[in-house]
């Protein structure tokens, strides 16, 4: 073989694997171009009070997502400093502020729109928030939780206003953005339907005791495609992994399972059972 590589037929052949590498990467690319961008979940590690370590573990994943084509990404609820920590009370920011800044910073140098769920401190008030930020690090769209759980922290979260709730027009379509317990109550669905988004983006901390999961799962993605067909958008619902630290609620495990679902309520694809995962949803999918 290698002698007739060297002769003048050698040169036909070697062309001809030359003229084959082009047109297959030409293929390569073109099919790249067609599955176009992506969204990525972050199913991501929070360790309650790392805020620093909660960051790090954050543009990790940005970094990853932004490496497979997400031009979207999402995260969880309470990501920098864990949900139900009585301590964000006195360490929480206000948004704007320190924590959103960074992740404005985020989006700005990874070219990405980014929307996380972060606590939010303002005037003696502690709000569950959640912001959508594009990609040259502007806040388009902030939310505060409505549906809180009560009794599970003291003192509890303060509920924000059922008027505020929103939608905003970006490349992706219509996006609106809830927070976890919100997508348990129809009326705020309703309310959501009424503003016709494409996209409801749901930052959860879906956790129950250890051995109760993965059956779990399987109510957590009931409530996503139900929100989903109440409110006529496609739903993507990012939860985390790890463990809750303080109060009643000590102990549980939040499970991954985050979860893409249509507007109609078809799985479009889901992420792993109590692993962190970073997982690609086609925006061609959503629509």
């Amino acid at each position: 073989m290698f002698s007739i590589l060297c002769t003048g037929d050698g040169a036909s052949v070697w062309g001809g694997l030359f003229v084959a590498i082009v047109v297959i990467g030409t293929i390569i690319r073109i099919i790249s171009r067609r599955k176009g961008p992506g969204i990525a979940m972050c199913q991501t590690f929070i360790l309650d009070g790392d805020r620093s370590g909660n960051f790090v573990r954050i543009e990790n994943a940005i970094a990853e997502a932004k490496s497979k084509g997400a031009e979207l990404i999402c995260f969880p609820e309470a990501t920098m400093l864990g949900w139900l920590n009585s301590d964000a009370h006195t360490r929480a920011c206000t948004i704007p502020g320190p924590d959103s800044e960074q992740l404005c910073e985020l989006a700005k140098k990874y070219e990405v729109y980014l929307c996380i769920g972060l606590e939010e401190f303002e005037l003696g008030r502690l709000f569950n928030s959640a912001i959508l930020i594009d990609d040259r690090g502007q806040i388009l769209l902030k939310h505060r939780q409505v549906n809180i759980p009560q009794k599970l922290m003291s003192p509890p979260y303060s509920a924000g206003s059922e008027s505020d709730i929103a939608a905003v027009n970006t490349k992706f379509g219509k996006i609106g953005l809830l927070i976890c317990a919100d997508t348990h109550r129809e009326d705020l669905l309703d309310r959501v339907a009424a503003l016709k988004p494409n996209l409801l983006l749901v930052p959860y901390g879906y956790a129950e005791e250890e051995l109760k999961w993965p059956a779990h799962g399987d109510q957590f993605h009931n409530v996503v495609i139900n929100a989903a067909k109440r409110t006529g958008a496609a739903v993507l619902g990012t939860n985390p992994v790890g463990r809750i630290s303080r109060g009643p609620w000590g102990g549980r495990v939040y499970g991954g399972n985050s979860i893409a679902v249509d507007k109609i309520g078809n799985i479009i694809d889901t992420a792993k059972d109590r692993d962190r995962d970073v997982k690609i949803v086609p925006v061609s999918a959503i629509k």
